[in-house]
């Protein structure tokens, strides 16, 4: 996963086994990488660029490509990005609190972990999947 998109990595990616997730912010770009060959695009900075309400507006022209929400997201508002089209959110920021690694307070990031998957596991329980988001999920995890 990355932050740009590198098209020399997709292509080596595409010619292997490994999963390459780009990252793009504008509709061009998001739209660049998914026809270069991306099976789902990183949508970075997304909190910064609008958070739930970009994504909503990005899937409207754009139902077909698959889209993971970062930067910014919580554990909260899982449920509101997959509900408004992402297929995955990145919480590095959510898991990994600060103050519990600096402490090696691991139980904290546990029951962060855990938290964040009751709300996934809910925002996927939730949401009805259109047969055209289906599709594009069961592809990119082919």
């Amino acid at each position: 996963m990355s932050p740009v998109t590198v098209k020399d990595i997709m292509k080596d990616a595409q010619d292997s086994d490994v999963l390459y997730i780009p990252g793009a912010m504008t509709p061009t770009e998001i739209f660049s990488a998914y026809e270069t060959g991306a099976k789902m695009v990183k949508i970075y900075p997304v909190s910064a660029l609008g958070g739930i309400r970009y994504i909503s507006a990005l899937k409207k022209p754009f139902p077909h490509i698959p889209m993971v929400a970062s930067q910014g997201v919580t554990i909260d508002s899982i449920q509101d990005y997959v509900a408004q089209g992402a297929i995955a959110v990145v919480l590095s920021d959510s898991i990994f609190n600060k103050q519990a690694m600096a402490e090696n307070n691991f139980n904290v990031i546990h029951e962060l972990a855990q938290s964040a998957t009751s709300q996934g596991r809910k925002a996927v329980g939730r949401t009805s999947v259109d047969s055209r988001s289906q599709k594009s999920t069961q592809k990119c995890l082919r």
